[in-house]
């Protein structure tokens, strides 16, 4: 499995940070000898340069890796801590090399130090590693952040699923109410030609009841017309 490049980058930054800092031992040696530092100056000036350019180049190559989520926020994290550290010394080196501070000795020993690691080179950095990385190999950290994605996207796999269910809930009730808002429609619709019917009714009603009381009073007229004339007519004894 092939290296972070980031990765890579900054382990290549860290051993040129201690060729600087051994370098700056050589001259500060040669000056107590009295020897000619021109050349090694003018190397560190030029190296002190580069490791500049390096961090420079680290820091943006971070800053695009996490705001793309390539890697995990904790990951983005210890590589900030040790980016600061390496800020840092960098300060340190330069002040150093122009004479601000003195060469602190146990820095130097550390830097120059060796043992395990890539090249034989420790990396005097590596110190702020979270308990959940230290021991582990890059090739492990990249295992363990992929897995880390892994179970971050089946959660938000998870999380989609659950809006998605509900998002048709959602539809399926819009619908439910569409269909009651047209029963009740149809109701109102029904309840108002059957009002509407009933008033037609009830002024027919009210017509025949009218219609009987002049037939009535007729009828009466007649009876009485008959009884007088039949007075009238009917001989007397």
């Amino acid at each position: 499995m092939s290296q972070d490049p980031w990765i890579q980058n900054y382990d290549a930054t860290c051993r040129l940070a201690q060729e600087i800092a051994e370098n700056i031992h050589e001259r500060n040696r040669q000056q107590r000898t009295g020897g000619n530092t021109a050349k090694i100056n003018m190397t560190l000036r030029a190296s002190l340069q580069k490791l500049k350019q390096n961090i420079t180049q680290l820091r943006e190559t971070l800053i695009r890796a996490s705001s793309q989520r390539r890697i995990i926020q904790s990951e983005a994290d210890r590589r900030q801590s040790l980016l600061d550290s390496l800020v840092t010394k960098e300060r340190q080196l330069l002040a150093t090399f122009k004479g601000e501070i003195s060469e602190a000795e146990p820095a130097r020993t550390t830097l120059m130090s060796s043992g395990g690691g890539q090249g034989g080179v420790v990396n005097p950095w590596l110190v702020d590693e979270t308990e959940e990385t230290r021991g582990l190999n890059f090739g492990e950290i990249k295992q363990q952040q992929q897995q880390i994605i892994e179970a971050q996207d089946a959660g938000l796999d998870a999380l989609a699923a659950v809006i998605s269910r509900q998002k048709q809930m959602g539809q399926e009730i819009g619908n439910e109410l569409d269909e009651q808002n047209e029963i009740i429609d149809d109701i109102t619709n029904l309840v108002d030609k059957t009002d509407g019917r009933i008033r037609s009714e009830t002024r027919r009603v009210k017509l025949v009841e009218t219609k009987s009381a002049s037939c009535g009073m007729m009828v009466v007229i007649v009876l009485l017309l008959i009884a007088i004339i039949m007075v009238a007519v009917w001989p007397t004894s």
